[in-house]
């Protein structure tokens, strides 16, 4: 390990004696930023391990905590790591069910939630639970503990408790659990992944080293710091001597952009698009000349790649577009931003380009909650980066391909287990000690990750051919019209999609070519937005192969989220639940295929929430 630092919490001591800084943790309150200097946190965590110890838990019980973003979200994690406890963080997003499968499970001794409107959602499933002690919230609010009363309990017990702490924190071995994380899950009840100190730590470690920022910047995190992914970053930030500052409300992410002006901070795939778009749409309203302009330096954003090496003539070309209009996406997101790390699911390059033509580098990455969870990512520092690769191996972690394509990893960031599935365990850890991922990918010039799609997810048409259904849908996505796609097709003779419109983008759309309707239900079944879906999807059709192209697809009237269920909290497709949700869509689609041969015609269904669509007739239709 790294310095001295073989524990999450061995980070606490190494930025004090570092990097200390005043403004080490940030977040905001009633419109006002404030933050907690190094010092603090450092007080702050040693306080709340004591208070938490105060309560009689033994070496190993599980604490959970449900919140959005919040600086203290941190003194609980690292509290909970020296008094020898294992940290449970639970997303704020899912539902009481499975709420209550994860506190039984895990058998949660104490919970900490973020304010009242969790604590009103949690509590009727927490107080049945008999593990549970006690609730605690990081908000003021009436009928819950505030969680500094656990602060002040370690104050007051400083002299009682700091040899107990101490002894405890001289106990805890890299090896023992850190952390019990419940994946989200697109199938089946959440499975706990056992972390150790050893797992977070080497992982954290290894990628710290891809960029050059450091102790003289500042960075943003407001993706959920329950997932591994956020948290692990967050330790890499916070071991780099950086100021950290936490964004609870999605909504309030470009103003914080704006106010915090961040040199890094990690993404999804989602947002980078929704930024983009803006770009596009601030285009425009633009006319005339400057609209001419600001659309030919975009589309100079094409020839971006990393390491390349540019002609004189597209150098002087780049560098009066970045005057007159990459400049302006800069400042748009706080003009400071160096790199942007994406993971969580597949960026689509054109997004890369954009972003990185303009002096913003996304360094897309790779991994899982089992791997700690960074496998590879693109890295500056090496020069191991190209767009549509999630980059180099990590170099503490070996990768091979099996004879089938998938991805096997090894290394001491594989976890150590699912918590009480040792069976589950035994499915992915093979006996060599190779983690199997699931993703099927290979490796670009030998060394750098491309992820084509997962091997749960592939299926076979009836006529013996494979569908990825990820790559097509991935494709879908690139049209502005279409937020999310599912493929569908397994045992059929052709694909086709069931399709979340964009409906912001649909709206405008319709408004402008003077297009009324009534509602979304109602949107879907227009003929004319019927024509524009199928230009749409027969552009996306020319870069697929024939068997894969899709045959047919429907509009649904509902906007996929995790809320609705039809996403899971990392917004990854949930298609078991998708697929039950249409499944009479999905049956009309193919039930009407084998009835006529393959027509069908544009005959409107019932149904409220589809628009009937078959390419062969419309193609006739429409004189394409």
């Amino acid at each position: 390990m790294g310095k001295g630092v073989t524990r999450t919490f061995d980070i606490l001591d190494y930025c004090e004696k570092n990097y200390p800084r005043e403004d080490a943790l940030g977040g905001k309150a009633n419109g006002k930023w404030y933050t907690y200097s190094t010092a603090e946190y450092k007080q702050k965590s040693d306080e709340f391990a004591k208070g938490i110890l105060s309560f009689g838990l033994n070496k190993g019980d599980k604490v959970a905590t449900v919140t959005t973003n919040c600086p203290e979200w941190n003194f609980v994690d690292m509290g909970l790591a020296m008094a020898g406890l294992v940290h449970v963080p639970i997303y704020p997003t899912i539902g009481e069910d499975e709420y209550q499968y994860i506190l039984e499970h895990a058998e949660i001794k104490y919970l900490i939630v973020g304010d009242k409107k969790l604590f009103d959602k949690i509590y009727p499933v927490a107080k049945e639970i008999k593990s549970i002690q006690g609730i605690y919230a990081f908000e003021d609010f009436e009928g819950c503990a505030h969680f500094r009363e656990i602060l002040e309990i370690g104050k007051a017990k400083k002299d009682e408790l700091t040899d107990q702490l101490e002894h405890m924190k001289q106990s805890v071995s890299p090896e023992e659990i850190a952390t019990l994380i419940y994946t989200s899950g697109t199938t089946g009840v959440p499975k706990g992944v056992m972390l150790t100190h050893r797992n977070l730590v080497s992982n954290f470690l290894s990628h710290v080293n891809v960029h050059h920022l450091g102790a003289d910047h500042r960075v943003i995190s407001f993706l959920p710091l329950c997932h591994v992914y956020e948290r692990s970053v967050n330790y890499h930030f916070q071991y780099k001597g950086m100021g950290v500052y936490y964004v609870g409300n999605l909504g309030q992410i470009v103003p914080a952009i704006k106010e915090i002006k961040p040199h890094i901070f990690n993404s999804v795939p989602r947002l980078l698009e929704r930024i983009y778009d803006g770009f596009v749409s601030k285009g425009k309203e633009l006319t005339g000349v400057k609209k001419v302009i600001y659309f030919w330096a975009l589309h100079l954003t094409r020839h971006f790649e990393y390491n390349k090496k540019y002609s004189v003539f597209l150098k002087l070309r780049i560098r009066l577009a970045d005057k007159l209009v990459y400049s302006k996406w800069r400042e748009a997101l706080g003009n400071n931003i160096t790199y942007i790390v994406s993971g969580g699911a597949a960026l689509q390059p054109r997004i890369a380009r954009v972003l990185g033509m303009a002096g913003m580098q996304v360094l897309e990455g790779y991994g899982l909650t089992e791997t700690s969870p960074v496998i590879a990512v693109n890295n500056p520092a090496t020069g191991e980066m190209k767009i549509g690769t999630v980059g180099g191996v990590l170099d503490c972690v070996e990768v091979k391909i099996a004879d089938d394509g998938e991805i096997l990893c090894k290394g001491p960031s594989v976890m150590k287990g699912y918590y009480k599935a040792p069976d589950l365990t035994a499915e992915v850890i093979d006996e060599q000690g190779w983690f199997h991922t699931g993703d099927i990918g290979f490796l670009d010039e030998g060394t750098l990750l491309k992820i084509t799609d997962r091997k749960k997810e592939m299926f076979k048409m009836s006529g013996g051919k494979y569908i990825a259904p990820q790559m097509i849908e991935n494709k879908l996505k690139e049209s502005f019209f279409i937020e999310q796609a599912m493929v569908i097709g397994e045992n059929e003779k052709f694909a086709s999609a069931l399709i979340s419109p964009n409906f912001e983008y649909l709206h405008d759309w319709c408004s402008q070519h003077k297009i009324h309707f009534r509602d979304n239900e109602d949107l879907v079944q227009k003929k004319e937005v019927n024509s524009q879906f199928f230009k749409e999807v027969s552009i996306i059709n020319k870069s697929l192969g024939q068997h894969e192209e899709i045959k047919r697809f429907r509009l649904v009237c509902e906007e996929w989220t995790p809320q609705g269920g039809e996403l899971s909290p990392t917004l990854k497709l949930k298609r078991n639940f998708v697929t039950k949700k249409y499944q009479h869509i999905i049956d009309e689609i193919y039930a009407s295929s084998k009835s006529n041969n393959g027509g069908g015609g544009l005959k409107l269904p019932k149904m409220k929430v589809n628009l009937r669509f078959d390419s062969n007739e419309l193609l006739k239709k429409l004189r394409f």
